[in-house]
């Protein structure tokens, strides 16, 4: 199984100046997003803090190299003090797709994180079982992995260019850097080529039937026609029997 190792770690560290936030409540939070500003909380280090993010720095830290897995050096109400931590989970506006909350968590860089980390399919065009007309799917698009802070791959590469009608690569074919562990079950799928589905047109089914019925129909005609025949006879048979009489 050849690895191809992601382009960027999520190492990169981002600066990121917040606020505290000492009113609480929706109609506060309301209050913050028409001003451009993401309400959040920081947890980690004691007390969990209410903070508010500018939307651009919120915007521009979550956009670089290592996208979502950035570290991000907080500094709290501009002291000068920065505490390095991870984005744990954010909502996003259904309608204008802007994020409106996001939880932040801080980490010690020598301690081992578990992270969320996406799966590519590389060579999916290339692979023998697509080319023939197989159909490639991805059951699984993310693993959770367990990794230092500043080693958490920012997305893992696998390769299927290889894969044929039937093959099927699972979270055990994957192969991670050194320093990384896979949390999930190495069973689990993550890619399968399948034969194409042969789709049968109903017009044809129909088509079918309608013949069958035709010859059916054209023997029954046939044996009333016979029958139709038949019938003047008989009644000859019987007036010369009454004549002889």
């Amino acid at each position: 199984m050849r690895y191809t190792p992601p382009s960027e770690m999520a190492g990169e560290r981002t600066k990121l100046i917040v606020k505290t936030r000492d009113k609480l409540g929706s109609r506060e939070t309301r209050r913050l997003r028409r001003q451009g500003i993401v309400p959040g909380v920081l947890y980690g280090g004691g007390e969990p803090v209410a903070i508010g993010i500018e939307e651009r720095e919120l915007r521009r830290a979550l956009t670089g190299a290592s996208g979502l897995h950035s570290i991000l050096d907080v500094e709290v109400d501009g002291t000068g003090t920065s505490h390095a931590s991870i984005l744990k989970d954010y909502q996003v506006d259904k309608v204008r797709g802007g994020v409106i909350h996001v939880d932040l968590h801080e980490v010690r860089l020598d301690r081992p994180i578990t992270a969320s980390v996406s799966v590519h399919l590389l060579g999916g065009d290339e692979a023998p079982g697509v080319r023939e007309g197989g159909v490639l799917s991805q059951p699984l698009r993310e693993i959770q992995v367990e990794a230092l802070p500043l080693e958490v791959p920012e997305h893992i590469d696998l390769d299927v260019s290889h894969m044929v009608t039937g093959d099927t690569l699972r979270i055990s074919d994957i192969e991670v850097p050194e320093g990384v562990t896979l949390l999930d079950d190495p069973e689990t799928v993550i890619a399968t080529v399948t034969a194409p589905t042969r789709v049968v047109e109903p017009e044809e089914e129909a088509i079918e039937g309608e013949e069958g019925e035709g010859v059916e129909g054209e023997a029954a005609e046939g044996a009333e026609a016979e029958g139709d025949a038949e019938t003047p006879g008989d009644s000859d048979a019987g007036g010369e029997s009454a004549t002889e009489g």
